[in-house]
């Protein structure tokens, strides 16, 4: 079993309930089972969800009680290892897929193990996440980066999984027609799926208008901005005008979790088509039943990732069928942490990235050819 010669401190961000930050050291994670590895966390993506643990202390049935570490999208190097670690060696750049599941339930033993009941999901109450010096995950979830990916858009691996997730979904996207609603990480990078899986149209849609600039560079042949003077109905008629789809699209992928643009994304599905929610907003929705019912459409719920899902997200970046230049807008140092979250509520960029503690930010920068 190899073994790390790295600092013992693990120093942690954590979270009070009630939305203060606090620095922490703790006690390095030691390796629990031959299974397991320690990585030393590089970078950290913030996720909507981190914000919305911060500012309302809850999501759903999951509520901060306690104090936790957030942060679930992560890149780093592995540290040490276990006897049956095999695979992976000590030094290695890897994506960490954040979540264990138990493997013993009917979801895991059918092959869906993003639905386990029992899913130790990092960032998620109660347990701890990745804003730390070192994160302990199984070998199976560890996923060795491309050589010509920088540890820093590493982090983008477990949102790119969330995208491929919800493109599986939709089924076969060759010479189909997509329209993506949300232009943000995900949305974005929802496009560049699509296009990788063959997609022959992608729209992308926003409100904000900045959103759609880059959206090009990832998939998107064409943008459309939802006026939020329309109805819904009038929204799908005029995306329909703009990107020649008058018979609607054959799939719609929602990233955004807006009332407003899930009803204009079942206005703008073709007959027969299918509707995938890839993004989360308010629980209990109005939406036009009456359209899907007419259209006899699919309509889809998307949740995280599951089996191959990490591994095709790295496989279509080791092709270069997917790229991520760019995408990381703004970056943060380990004692920015407040100011990091501060400024994703606001809406700033695209994604920002926070460093992990003593991490050599020009070193992060840097793919490894």
């Amino acid at each position: 079993m190899a073994t790390d010669t790295h600092p013992t401190i693990n120093k942690a961000s954590v979270l009070r309930p009630g939305g203060s930050f606090y620095y922490e050291d703790r006690e390095k994670p030691s390796l629990e089972s031959d299974r397991d590895v320690i990585v030393r966390v590089v970078a950290t993506g913030l996720c909507g969800s981190d914000v919305h643990y911060w500012q309302h202390g809850r999501i759903g049935r999951y509520v901060v009680e306690n104090p936790i570490v957030l942060g679930h999208e992560s890149s780093g190097i592995v540290v040490s290892r276990g006897a049956k670690a095999s695979g992976i060696e000590v030094g290695d750049r890897v994506a960490i897929e954040p979540g264990i599941a138990c493997n013993t339930c009917n979801p895991c033993r059918s092959g869906r193990y993003n639905l386990c009941k029992d899913m130790r999901f990092a960032a998620t109450p109660p347990y701890d996440g990745t804003l730390s010096t070192y994160y302990r995950v199984p070998v199976e979830c560890c996923y060795k980066l491309p050589e010509h990916i920088s540890l820093r858009d590493g982090a983008l691996v477990e949102p790119l999984g969330v995208a491929v997730h919800g493109c599986r979904l939709a089924g076969d996207l060759q010479d189909k027609s997509v329209i993506v609603f949300g232009a943000g990480p995900v949305g974005l990078l929802c496009c560049a799926v699509a296009s990788a899986f063959g997609a022959s149209t992608v729209v992308a849609v926003d409100i904000v208008a900045a959103r759609l600039e880059s959206a090009r560079k990832y998939g998107a042949t064409h943008t459309y901005q939802m006026s939020a003077e329309k109805s819904p109905e009038l929204n799908a008629d005029a995306l329909a005008a703009t990107a020649g789809l008058m018979d609607g699209a054959n799939v719609v992928l929602d990233a955004s979790g807006a009332e407003p643009c899930i009803n204009c994304g079942i206005h703008a599905l073709a007959h027969g088509g299918t509707f995938v929610q890839v993004g989360l907003g308010r629980p209990n929705l109005s939406l036009p039943v009456g359209q899907i019912c007419d259209k006899e459409a699919v309509f889809k719920g998307s949740f995280r990732y599951g089996p191959g899902d990490f591994k095709l997200a790295v496989g279509l970046l080791n092709s270069r069928r997917v790229r991520v230049d760019g995408l990381v807008t703004h970056e943060f140092s380990f004692s920015q942490v407040e100011e990091a979250f501060k400024h994703v509520a606001g809406k700033g960029g695209i994604k920002s990235v926070i460093y992990g503690p003593d991490v050599d930010v020009e070193a992060a920068k840097q793919a490894s050819v």
